[in-house]
């Protein structure tokens, strides 16, 4: 396949996927972010997780919530357990890898705190103990997974709320997550902030 056409592929895999997206998780996405909007109005906070391109996932969601999506208002409370390089590391390094981010829940969570665990597949078992660890503090989840849920998915508990994107592919997972991140932004500002509707 000639390199132009295997761009055209990408760009029809990718609109494919977010058709099928479109179809399955308007009502789950809904769902969750009145779930996390109800958690901030409440004074509480959102913590996110992931590996790899889902850590940059996880970051991008937290910066939009502390600074801004695509309105003014004041910053909302959350934090990215990817982004400390030092203690991702000394965790690691003293404990296990494992812990990396339940460790940072114990610590961080509280009792009507989110956590928004990101993964493509699902089955790192750093993202099953961070999910664990959350449900030990009282805390709910809402998992953006792909495929067929991964073992992540059945940790799940009611309350909860899993995003599946219905594909197999880990570069199209991302890119539906993408899209899931920023509709949980602007549906989070539109019940917290009266924000105006997406053109």
């Amino acid at each position: 396949m000639v390199p132009h056409d295997r761009v055209v592929q990408h760009f029809h895999e990718s609109i494919r996927a977010q058709q099928l997206a479109m179809d399955h998780l308007p009502s789950r996405i809904v769902l969750a972010a009145e779930l996390m909007a109800i958690c901030l109005q409440d004074g509480h906070k959102i913590l996110s997780c992931g590996n790899g391109g889902s850590a940059a996932d996880a970051q991008h969601f937290t910066s939009k919530l502390l600074n801004r999506f695509e309105m003014e208002r004041p910053g909302l409370p959350a934090i990215t357990l990817t982004a400390d390089g030092p203690t991702l590391t000394s965790i690691a390094n003293d404990a296990s890898y494992r812990e990396t981010f339940s460790r940072q829940v114990r610590a961080l969570g509280q009792s009507g705190d989110v956590l928004l665990a990101i993964g493509t597949s699902a089955d790192a078992e750093n993202m099953l103990a961070a999910v664990e660890a959350a449900h030990e503090r009282g805390m709910q989840v809402v998992a953006l997974t792909g495929g067929e849920g991964g073992a992540l998915a059945d940790l799940l508990a009611a309350g909860d709320v899993e995003i599946r994107v219905p594909v197999a592919a880990a570069a199209r997972i991302h890119e539906v997550h993408l899209l899931v991140i920023h509709c949980l932004c602007d549906l989070i500002d539109q019940h917290l902030f009266g924000a105006v509707p997406a053109e």
